[in-house]
C-alpha cells in the first residue's frame, strides 16, 4: 500500500533502550504487504542472516491494490517478484504470501489460523510484525491492513503454542510452538534496537528492489537511502550506533 505520506522521524526515544538479545537461530517476519519490511526491518534481516541464522517472511496480501497507475491483476505480480528479490537482497529465500486482498484483511481466525500455521512450520525463536495501533510511529495513522495483521499475528502468536486452538493444523503434522520473543516495528514506544549500522547498505538496496512501487510514489517522497536514514538514523541509542532498528519486544514465558 502506499505509505499516507513521507514518514516522520520519531521526535526522540526513550531514556534507555536495551539492546536486542539475539540468542534465536530462526526468524519470522509477518507483515500485510510488500515493501513492509523493507521500511526499515531488512536492515535487521541482513544482520540476522548474515550472522547464518535463518529468516522467513510471510505476506498477508501481494500489494495488487498499492500502485495507482496499474491494474490490481497487473500490480500483484509484479509486487510479489520484486519482494522476492528484496528478500533475496538480505540473505532471504523463503518468502510466502496469503491470499488475502490488499486494502481489506480483516482480522479474525482464518487470518490467525494462517499465521499460526506458519508459526508451526517455520517453528521461529523470534516473530517479528508491525505496529497494531491506530497510530504508529510519530504519530502517524496506522493503514488497516496493518492493524489487523499486526494484532492477527500477536494473537497467532499465543495460538501457535496451544494444541486446542486450531485442532485442525494438528491433522496436517503442524505441532504447537512457543516464540519466545515477540517484536513490533514501527512502534511509537520502543523498548530495544538492533545496531544496523553495518547492513544500511543492504537494507537501501533492498528497498530499490521494489522499483515499480517506488517509481509510482510522488516525486516528493523520499528516496530508499534517504527515507531508510531518517527511519534508522534519527535515535542514536548508543555513541557508535549510527543506523538502529526500534522494536517493540514482548518476552514469552
Amino acid at each position: 500500500m502506499t505509505p499516507p505520506g513521507p514518514p516522520s522521524a520519531p521526535p526522540s526515544g526513550p531514556p534507555e533502550l536495551t539492546v536486542l538479545d539475539e540468542a534465536f537461530d530462526c526468524v519470522l517476519c509477518v507483515v500485510a504487504h510488500p515493501d513492509d519490511i523493507e521500511y526499515g526491518t531488512s536492515a535487521a534481516v541482513a544482520r540476522w542472516t548474515g550472522a547464518g541464522k535463518t529468516v522467513t517472511y510471510w505476506l498477508a496480501t501481494r500489494g495488487e491494490a498499492g500502485i495507482d497507475n496499474l491494474h490490481p491483476d497487473q500490480a500483484g505480480p509484479v509486487r510479489e517478484a520484486e519482494q522476492r528479490a528484496a528478500g533475496r537482497a538480505v540473505g532471504v529465500e523463503i518468502v510466502e504470501f496469503g491470499s488475502y486482498r490488499d486494502g481489506i484483511v480483516e482480522y479474525g481466525l482464518d487470518l490467525r489460523r494462517d499465521i499460526a500455521r506458519e508459526i508451526r512450520r517455520r517453528r521461529p525463536g523470534l516473530v517479528v510484525t508491525g505496529d497494531y495501533h491506530d497510530r504508529f510511529v510519530a504519530g502517524m495513522l496506522n493503514q488497516a491492513d496493518h492493524r489487523a495483521v499486526g494484532q492477527a499475528c500477536a494473537d497467532a502468536v499465543a495460538d501457535a503454542g496451544n494444541r486446542w486452538i486450531f485442532p485442525e493444523l494438528l491433522d496436517e503434522g503442524l505441532e504447537p510452538h512457543h516464540v519466545p520473543l515477540l517484536a513490533f516495528a514501527g512502534t511509537a514506544t520502543p523498548t530495544h534496537y538492533v545496531d544496523v549500522t553495518a547492513t544500511f547498505t543492504a537494507a537501501v538496496a533492498s528497498l530499490e528492489e521494489h522499483d515499480t512501487y517506488n517509481r509510482g510514489l510522488p516525486e516528493q517522497f523520499p528516496k530508499p537511502a534517504q527515507l531508510l536514514g531518517m527511519v534508522l538514523g534519527s535515535v542514536k541509542p548508543a555513541p557508535d550506533v549510527d543506523y538502529a532498528l526500534l522494536l517493540d519486544v514482548v518476552e514469552r514465558r
